[in-house]
């Protein structure tokens, strides 16, 4: 097993065990705090991690995860109170206690005065998952990558799962709308990690609401928050990371495919859509790319995908003709006066060829109608 599964089933292993000795304690000591909150561990050099009881949400469960990954934290023992005697002997706090100090390990960002950002360009808020990420992020992507911290691997993917996993959890538990605009959104969304991890609190209807039922929910949170940030890491080291240097080679070859430098080729197809928008950037490409060709690995025809104007938007920077769109075979071909044409949505986002051939002189045509 790898690092990180054998880290999933240790924190699932701890924290039921700690539930159980914990609530038997508890139960002996008529104590009025959370069931996590009274005992020592057996363990003296088991470190201790805090964070509030009650209702809980994304950032404390996937802070609490993520806090277990580290070699200073590994394992620790979940405690779940508000009190601040218990909360002041513990070896690390989130979410609770109104301090942010890391000298101290105590990450809370709900008090006055709080502004901590993750910094490298981005502006949110953090929550505490943000906190513990910014501090301790590059250690745990190290250890997936099997890397020093300052390898740039591990810096790229350090800024890219923020980018793309913990930026939301910081803005969604902070408050902070996605578009600026005071319109209504079209449609909600209750799909979201935060969304299902808050589903994951004790139903108000339910007759049960120990603090035994509720660390139990509690753990149910870490696990699904952590599963998936771990997914997220392991998406970017495996495929994120080996998808940026097919594009970048692809991107620099452009003027090789079409003298515009407007027309890229993959050589192998990967999910190259967010890599070329920060690529473009990064690398200075001008004019910016209209059009990606790459073949179909299942029917091996070749398509040609017209780039978004941005990541988030639908429309195109320059959609393949209209007067193709929703063509097919033969017509298409006879329309566009190139042979072996398959397709062209009816958007004009994506269209196929035959071969090779036929798709660039496809987006070739594109790029002049």
């Amino acid at each position: 097993k790898g690092m990180f599964a054998v880290a999933r089933g240790l924190n699932q292993r701890l924290f039921t065990f700690r539930l159980c000795r914990h609530l038997t304690f508890s139960l002996m000591a008529n104590s009025r705090v959370s069931a996590f909150s009274t005992a020592s561990p057996t363990n003296a050099s088991l470190k201790r991690v805090g964070t509030h009881n009650g209702s809980f949400h994304c950032d404390e469960a996937l802070g609490c995860f993520m806090i277990r990954l580290t070699n200073k934290f590994y394992g620790a023992e979940i405690v779940r109170t508000r009190d601040p005697k218990v909360l002041e002997t513990l070896d690390v706090v989130l979410d609770v206690g109104g301090v942010y100090d890391p000298s101290r390990e105590r990450y809370d960002h709900h008090q006055k005065g709080f502004v901590e950002v993750f910094g490298h360009g981005f502006t949110t808020k953090l929550s505490s998952a943000g906190l513990i990420y910014k501090h301790y992020g590059l250690e745990i992507i190290a250890k997936e990558l099997q890397l020093d911290e300052g390898h740039p691997d591990v810096h790229r993917l350090f800024l890219a799962v923020y980018k793309s996993f913990m930026e939301a959890i910081d803005a969604i538990d902070n408050g902070i709308n996605q578009y600026d605009s005071d319109q209504p959104p079209r449609y909600v969304n209750n799909t979201h990690l935060s969304s299902r991890v808050g589903r994951l609190n004790l139903d108000w209807m339910d007759p049960d609401q120990s603090s035994e039922k509720e660390n139990e929910a509690f753990q149910r949170a870490m696990t699904l928050a952590g599963s998936e940030f771990l997914d997220n890491v392991r998406f970017h080291a495996k495929s994120w990371l080996p998808a940026r240097s097919i594009v970048m080679e692809c991107l620099a070859a452009s003027r090789d495919v079409d003298p515009s430098g407007e027309i890229v080729v993959l050589t192998r197809f990967c999910p190259w859509k967010l890599h070329l928008f920060e690529l473009e950037e990064e690398m200075k490409i001008g004019p910016p790319i209209k059009y990606v060709l790459y073949q179909d690995d299942r029917c091996k025809h070749w398509r040609v995908q017209a780039v978004a104007i941005s990541p988030d938007k639908f429309e195109s920077r320059k959609p393949l003709p209209s007067q193709w769109r929703g063509l097919r075979d033969d017509e298409l071909s006879k329309e566009a006066e190139i042979p072996g044409c398959v397709f062209v949505h009816m958007s004009g986002f994506i269209g196929g060829n035959q071969s090779y051939e036929g798709a660039l002189a496809m987006a070739r045509a594109g790029l002049k109608l």
